[in-house]
């Protein structure tokens, strides 16, 4: 099997993580980077459309299809925000791309940037993680053939890469530390990347993904 995979977020950290890791993977053959700004990066295997609007994709929508992968890692930070606007940019959002390329692309496998203490019921105090719990949960019920939920923690950098937050940069030489001590909520970034790959190619056994199950996935070479 050969994934031609949408990736989104690829100007932020993560997105340009797996962007990395997919072009470096020898059974990713194509790749369409779906952002509001340019990624920065031009290789034969990566085509780039460059969309202001994520909550109107009807303009793209025909360019969305004959992709058996999605990952989706764009997201914005709830620091600040009211839920009903950070509802708007995660849930609103996520759904309407989701949405469209369930129905474009129905052998398709999503993958979904979360992240650790998402409420999947709803209900919790945490306003980021009852927004970030409906959204998986909604993905989950649309008719992709697989849709995972991707919940990492901290995330290794994977070096020489663009887009590294700043925090992530002053936080990096304590990975040994933080991995064993921490071991269920570290990873790193390269092995984010190789979970959504391999989650495509081989499938995993629950549909949510914690860090321990980022990292068994990642090194599935079976």
């Amino acid at each position: 099997m050969k994934i031609k995979a949408i990736i989104t977020g690829a100007s932020g950290m993560v997105g340009e993580g797996v962007l990395h890791e997919c072009l470096l993977h020898p059974d990713v053959e194509e790749i369409l980077i779906v952002g509001r700004r340019t990624a920065g990066y031009t290789h034969p295997r990566v085509k780039e459309i460059i969309h202001p609007d994520f909550f109107d994709l009807s303009p793209i929508k025909d360019q969305l299809k004959g992709y058996n992968a999605c990952y989706f890692c764009l997201g914005a930070s709830s620091i600040g925000m009211k839920e009903k606007d950070y509802h708007h940019v995660t849930y609103d959002l996520t759904m309407h791309m989701a949405t469209i390329l369930a129905d474009q692309n129905p052998g398709m496998t999503f993958c979904y940037v979360s992240g650790a203490g998402t409420d999947s019921t709803e209900h919790g105090k945490m306003m980021w993680a009852r927004v970030k719990g409906q959204t998986e949960n909604d993905l989950m019920r649309l008719s992709f053939k697989a849709a995972y939920m991707f919940r990492p923690g901290f995330m290794k950098p994977t070096k020489g890469l663009k887009h590294v937050l700043k925090g992530y940069k002053f936080f990096t030489w304590m990975y040994p530390a933080l991995k064993a001590l921490f071991p269920s909520r570290v990873s790193t970034l390269r092995e984010v990347g190789l979970a959504m790959i391999n989650g495509t190619l081989k499938g995993y056994e629950r549909p949510i993904l914690e860090v321990k199950d980022i990292i068994k996935l990642a090194h599935n070479t079976a």
